[in-house]
């Protein structure tokens, strides 16, 4: 058999099950109106949550930091891919984060694998939430320790796993601190106030509350007033860039260093990414106007949606689910938006659970009053249109 064809009835059963995916083509910066496939689209499903990623101080710093050091690493960060940039930005997001150290990655997927299947041993447990990011999925799967879920932020079913796990050496409570499907808020402090009780390390990936949670956008350790053991982020999402990190004790980092196989063995992020998202950190510890404006937009279409009958799910958040149930009737939906000009893909089965498909809305302070009023009123609309509201 030749492997075209072996691969072609691998995806025969994708597309029978209708999902299927290709890619997009997007022309021009990561602004809210974009033209996408060659139609003009307002983005609302974009995690540029604070503008960033198209800001001309970023942009400027990128530049600069591009001339003289050019527009590749040349290797890993032990070999040749050092350089001062990249120790600036460790500095800059230990500080942020309010840790002794951190450690660049190429992305939080790697970040995430990398310390999930190097720090807990084979004697050891990981405790996961239900709704866990892919990435710390992988992680525990590459992990030598055990794997135990937890259903999705249950306190109480969480300490029910604590007590059944007390024959491990250690526990590892590991925990997205915002959930990308769902919009919910991890409730940090409980979780560490269980751990401290059980004696379990708690690891949270910050992904989408770095630069958006919290008065200083610190994340959630800030928005709660706790400390974790470990804090996983992204520079991709608020932070407007690109790579990830680990943050926590200098002992914990040096120990990342010498044992993280995708930090060892991956050529590092190039200078200037590293020059724009300490340009991004700096800009987000200066000002609170782009989260404040970024709240103002979720409070009003929260409300809004919810008061036009629609189920929504999650907390205050930047991400807004918008339950609509039946998979067919949902993708129908989305393809509607589309047709009125707003770009927010359908999520179905198995991303979500059945029943549960989706239209997932994202905000960012980029948007205008104006693209929010056609927000709101193509969901009136297609909502009346559909019988779902």
């Amino acid at each position: 058999m030749k492997i075209d064809s072996w691969l072609n009835e691998r995806l025969d059963i994708v597309k029978e099950a209708g999902v299927h995916r290709n890619l997009r083509s997007m022309d021009g910066a990561p602004v809210p109106e974009r033209n996408i496939d060659g139609e003009n689209q307002t983005v609302w499903s974009s995690n540029n949550y604070l503008g960033l990623a198209s800001d001309r101080r970023l942009i400027d710093a990128a530049q600069t930091a591009l001339q003289q050091f050019g527009t590749g690493s040349s290797g890993s960060r032990l070999t040749t891919g050092n350089s001062v940039w990249h120790e600036k930005l460790e500095k800059k997001i230990a500080s942020f984060k309010r840790t002794e150290a951190a450690l660049l990655f190429s992305s939080g997927y790697l970040a995430n694998v990398g310390v999930l299947s190097s720090l807990p041993e084979k004697e050891d447990v990981i405790l996961s939430d239900q709704l866990n990011h892919a990435s710390i999925i992988d992680g525990c799967r590459l992990s030598k320790a055990d794997t135990v879920v937890y259903r999705h932020i249950d306190m109480n079913d969480l300490e029910n796993k604590l007590n059944e796990t007390q024959r491990y050496q250690r526990r590892f409570i590991v925990t997205d601190g915002v959930f990308s499907m769902d919009g919910t808020i991890a409730p940090l402090d409980q979780i560490i106030s269980l751990a401290q009780r059980y004696h379990a390390f708690v690891v949270v990936d910050d992904a989408h509350a770095t630069g958006v949670l919290g008065n200083s956008g610190r994340g959630t350790s800030e928005y709660f007033g706790v400390c974790p053991d470990i804090v996983i982020g992204t520079l991709s999402k608020a932070v407007g860039t690109e790579g990830g990190f680990a943050a926590g004790s200098a002992v914990f980092i040096d120990f990342l260093l010498n044992h993280a196989r995708t930090f060892i063995f991956q050529t590092a992020i190039p200078p200037a990414s590293c020059a724009a998202a300490h340009e991004a950190f700096n800009i987000i510890e200066a000002s609170r106007e782009k989260r404040q404006l970024l709240f103002s937009y979720i409070s009003m279409i929260r409300t809004s949606l919810k008061n036009m009958g629609y189920v929504v799910k999650g907390d205050h958040t930047p991400i807004i689910p918008v339950v609509i149930g039946d998979a067919h009737k949902t993708v129908i939906f989305a393809e509607k938006l589309q047709g009125k000009g707003i770009y927010a893909p359908a999520i179905r089965p198995p991303t979500v659970a059945p029943g549960e498909s989706r239209i997932r809305i994202t905000i960012t302070s980029d948007h205008s009053m104006g693209d929010i009023d056609h927000l709101l009123q193509t969901f009136h609309s297609i909502g009346k249109e559909l019988h779902i509201i």
